[in-house]
């Protein structure tokens, strides 16, 4: 049986929310507004948290930056994004049980509910190459920029999403649930969908609300942070 280890992302496998993260660093980069930038994004948070949260307005106002400056410059703004905020929110504990996951034979996935352009490198710094995201539409009519428009393309991983994205990811290489022995490893309510279609939850770093529910159904309860 194939063994995967499914991972999310923000304040699992990072301490950090790395769509908001961004979305300040936009704001330090002088490329948005940053009074309504700020009330905005907190406003999407905040929804996100209360699991609210529209993913197609969030993601059309989260890219919006990205779409006007453009391939290049937000390749380059990304990869100091990395330097100056990323890299140094990846701790050694949540490298240690990746590494743990990959030397064991089990195959890593990272399943977030931020886009693609956010999170691919940042699933690179983990040695993760399987990563399923909010995959992003791009402009493709005749003397297009190529680049993103600001739309979702397919199902986006997010809620229930992250279960339709998992089972099409599995379709892809043949398998299917009943042929994998899956563990997820997640911090939110959001994810209760896809933590109770695994095989093995853990409750990672766990939003209150979760805590309470794996405590009573007994799921084992991780804490890298603390």
């Amino acid at each position: 049986m194939t063994r995967i280890a499914l991972f999310d992302l923000d304040h699992t496998l990072i301490p950090i929310d790395s769509d908001y993260a961004w979305g300040e660093f936009t704001i330090q980069r002088g490329w948005v507004d940053p009074v309504a930038f700020k009330r905005q994004n907190d406003a999407f948070y905040a929804q996100y948290q209360a699991g609210t949260l529209d993913v197609h307005d969030y993601v059309r106002f989260a890219t919006e930056a990205v779409c006007k400056h453009g391939a290049t410059e937000s390749i380059a703004a990304h990869a100091d994004f990395m330097r100056a905020t990323v890299q140094k929110s990846i701790h050694p504990r949540a490298l240690e049980l990746v590494r743990q996951h990959q030397q064991a034979g089990d195959v890593v996935v990272i399943v977030t509910a931020t886009n693609e352009f956010v999170t691919r490198p940042i699933a690179t710094a983990f040695g993760v190459d399987e990563l399923i995201a909010v995959e992003l539409e791009r402009d493709t009519s005749v003397g297009g920029t190529g680049w993103f428009t600001g739309g979702i393309r397919g199902v986006p991983s997010f809620r229930e999403g992250k279960v339709t994205r998992v089972a099409q990811w599995l379709q892809a290489r043949g398998l299917d649930w009943d042929a994998v022995h899956t563990t997820f490893y997640s911090d939110s309510m959001n994810d209760l969908p896809l933590l109770e279609k695994a095989t093995v939850p853990v409750a990672t770093n766990p939003d209150p609300r979760l805590r309470a529910l794996a405590q009573q159904r007994g799921w084992r309860i991780l804490d890298l942070f603390s």
